[in-house]
C-alpha cells in the first residue's frame, strides 16, 4: 500500500447523517468493499481519491466522505447477490441468524443476507423460505449501531468460506431455582 499515489485529493474522515452537497460525487461499493481503512477508490463519475482513515471502518449508506480538494463523496451501496429471508417467527430466524455472527439487513416483513448456502440450509430447517436476488445490502450496524456485526475481518467473499473457521466460548449462569444454579459453559464452532 506504500505505492498509492500522494496527488490525489484525500478523504480523512466520514461525515455520518449529513446530507452532501448537490455537486457531490459517489463512491458504489458492495458490503465487502464499504470495510476499509486505507484505498485508492474511483467514483462513479471516474475521479479518483484517496481514502485514508486513522482506523478501519465500516461505511454506510449515505456516508460522506470530504475530500482534501474541497469536494465531497457520497457512499452508495451497491447491488450484489443477496437471500431474501421470509417465514414465520422473523424475529427468531434474526436471532439465528445474529447468533452465528451474519450480517443482517432487517426490514418489516424480511430479513436479507448475503448468500451463503449454509445459513440458507440452516434456515430452511427453521422453516424459513429464501429468495434470491441481486440488491444493495445495508446491514445493521454492530453494538450501539456502528460497526460490523463481528468483532474481527474475515478477509472472504461470502462464497470462501475454507478459511473461516473459530470458535466462541460463552460462559453462561443461570439460576433455575432461588436455590439452586446452574454454570456451564459450551462452544461453538463456525465452520462453513
Amino acid at each position: 500500500m506504500h505505492d498509492l499515489p500522494h496527488d490525489l485529493p484525500i478523504a480523512q474522515t466520514v461525515q455520518k447523517g449529513s446530507t452532501a452537497p448537490a455537486d457531490a460525487q459517489s463512491v458504489t461499493l458492495d458490503y465487502d468493499a464499504r470495510f476499509l481503512r486505507r484505498k485508492r477508490l474511483v467514483t462513479d463519475q471516474g475521479g479518483a481519491f484517496l481514502i485514508d482513515l486513522a482506523q478501519t471502518t465500516s461505511l454506510d449508506q449515505g456516508d460522506i466522505l470530504p475530500l482534501s480538494d474541497g469536494t465531497h463523496v457520497v457512499v452508495r451501496a451497491a447491488a450484489q447477490e443477496v437471500l431474501l429471508v421470509t417465514g414465520p417467527a422473523l424475529a427468531r430466524l434474526a436471532w439465528h441468524i445474529g447468533n452465528r455472527h451474519t450480517p443482517c439487513q432487517i426490514e418489516a416483513d424480511r430479513l436479507v443476507i448475503q448468500r451463503d448456502p449454509v445459513i440458507a440450509h440452516m434456515l430452511a430447517h427453521l422453516g424459513a423460505t429464501t429468495t434470491p436476488a441481486t440488491l444493495p445490502f445495508t446491514p445493521e450496524g454492530g453494538a450501539y449501531g456502528h460497526g460490523r456485526t463481528h468483532a474481527h475481518a474475515h478477509g472472504h467473499s461470502a462464497h470462501d468460506h475454507s478459511a473461516h473457521d473459530h470458535s466462541h466460548s460463552h460462559s453462561h449462569s443461570h439460576d433455575h431455582t432461588p436455590s439452586h444454579t446452574h454454570d456451564h459453559e459450551h462452544a461453538h464452532d463456525h465452520t462453513h
